[in-house]
């Protein structure tokens, strides 16, 4: 069987997600609960009841993703059955980590601590210097270009 899997990155959160995942599959119920005591707090709570603002807090967002995808991961894991395997892992962004848990090359426990910090860190340093991101998705790049001069010349 030839496939790859791509796991996502911040922006993916939702409220409710992992929440259909667990009800379905033991093992990734299994996950969250390891996550919760790992972490110290019901991040499975955060996940599927929310606030969304708390959610989507860069400190919370990674580990909520980084657990979701890895909960999704063993539950297709556990449908494909023994012998089934991508012939590739790849993630955007935090997706990486995910990645190279569900390739085998890091831990959960370990991973889910350096996703942790690094959400953490990340949080920390955008109340240092806020800002955002975009996507731009289908535009001309004139006037992509366009709306980038005229943010900068606001913005500075």
């Amino acid at each position: 069987m030839n496939f790859a899997v791509l796991f996502p990155g911040q922006g993916s959160q939702y409220v409710g997600m992992g929440q259909s995942l667990v009800m379905s599959f033991p093992v990734a119920a299994a996950i969250f609960k390891k996550a919760d005591e790992i972490l110290g707090f019901s991040l499975s709570e955060l996940c599927f009841y929310g606030p969304e603002e708390e959610l989507t807090d860069t400190a919370n967002s990674q580990s909520a993703i980084f657990v979701t995808s890895l909960a999704a991961w063993y539950a297709l894991c556990e449908r494909l059955g023994d012998g089934k395997r991508p012939g590739a892992f790849a993630g955007h962004s935090l997706g990486e980590y995910s990645a190279l848990v569900a390739a085998g090359a890091l831990e959960f426990e370990s991973a889910l601590q350096l996703v942790r910090a690094r959400g953490l860190a990340m949080a920390a340093a955008g109340k240092t210097a806020p800002g955002g991101m975009s996507a731009v998705l289908g535009m001309e790049l004139r006037i992509v270009a366009e709306l980038c001069n005229a943010v900068c010349s606001s913005t500075g």
